[in-house]
């Protein structure tokens, strides 16, 4: 929301679901933070936009622990939808998302323009529409999961994009494993895009992991991100075909440059070491299946 304020990319929707924080943090950890959320939202939006231009939108989206993410309205203002677009999160993030979409009309009106047919389904934990659907699941158990998706017209035989971004660090490696398989073996033309930690047995990422304990937030899967490759060893031993990664340094270098030069000049940044140090800690992993060589 911050960095939507002071200019870093455009989300006109993200202020109707996180109220603008009245603190500033230290410059540097500032600026780090905000230009890696910077790359993030623009190497994740690459790849959804290259699926979405390949399947020509004839396709679905699973957004995995959505959160107050606003890519269905950004996507609907580019004329982008895909076929359905779904969340899934805790029930209890669901319920505030649903009160903050039922009393905003700029976030609901977009969902009945895209709506076709009887009433909205809506009720305290999901909603679902033509082209839109939230629901409320826990992750770390995929046949419940599944059985929800459905209930919402989820089509396994579409081709299917599912996004986690900072959402498997949080579960064992055997749940998020599970889960990794569970979209592997359901979906014959898919593709998976995660974004979270890597190179976090160093000390930089020591430090970054006894920070998150300190504010009692255990990183219960971060043994998976030890390196690029066993995030992508992980992928390809739960039935994926092809795996890349790439840290956010990576991801900055590959952004258009003018852009990066102008959010460079948003604000001052002295200490470049803490900022590559910080990119190079987080990366953008995508897997696909392909039957129909898509």
């Amino acid at each position: 929301r911050f960095a939507v304020s002071v200019g870093y990319w455009e989300d006109p929707y993200i202020q109707y679901f996180v109220r603008q924080a009245k603190e500033r943090k230290a410059p540097e950890i500032n600026r780090g933070k905000l230009a890696c959320y910077y790359a993030r939202v623009h190497g994740v939006s690459y790849l959804i936009k290259a699926f979405l231009k390949k399947t020509e939108c004839n396709c679905q989206i699973v957004n995995l622990g959505a959160g107050m993410d606003t890519l269905f309205w950004r996507l609907k203002d580019e004329n982008l939808l895909p076929r359905k677009y779904f969340e899934v999160d805790f029930p209890m993030i669901v319920a505030r998302k649903i009160h903050n979409i039922k009393s905003k009309p700029p976030l609901s009106k977009p969902i009945m323009e895209s709506h076709s047919g009887d009433s909205l389904l809506i009720d305290s934990h999901s909603l679902d529409s033509t082209r839109y659907s939230i629901v409320g699941a826990d992750l770390r158990f995929s046949s419940d999961l599944e059985e929800k998706l459905k209930k919402h017209n989820l089509d396994i035989h579409l081709p299917t994009l599912l996004v986690a971004e900072c959402v498997l660090v949080y579960m064992t490696p055997q749940q998020s494993a599970n889960l990794l398989k569970w979209a592997a073996s359901t979906f014959p033309v898919a593709m998976f895009i995660n974004y979270e930690q890597v190179n976090m047995t160093d000390r930089f990422g020591q430090v970054m992991i006894e920070n998150l304990q300190r504010r009692q937030c255990n990183l219960a899967g971060v043994e998976v991100c030890r390196s690029l490759d066993s995030q992508r060893e992980r992928l390809l031993l739960n039935g994926w075909e092809t795996a890349r990664a790439i840290d956010m340094m990576k991801v900055y270098s590959f952004l258009p440059q003018a852009d990066v030069k102008r959010i460079e000049g948003l604000e001052f940044l002295d200490e470049k070491e803490l900022f590559e140090q910080l990119m190079q800690h987080y990366c953008i992993c995508w897997a696909s299946k392909d039957s129909s060589n898509l």
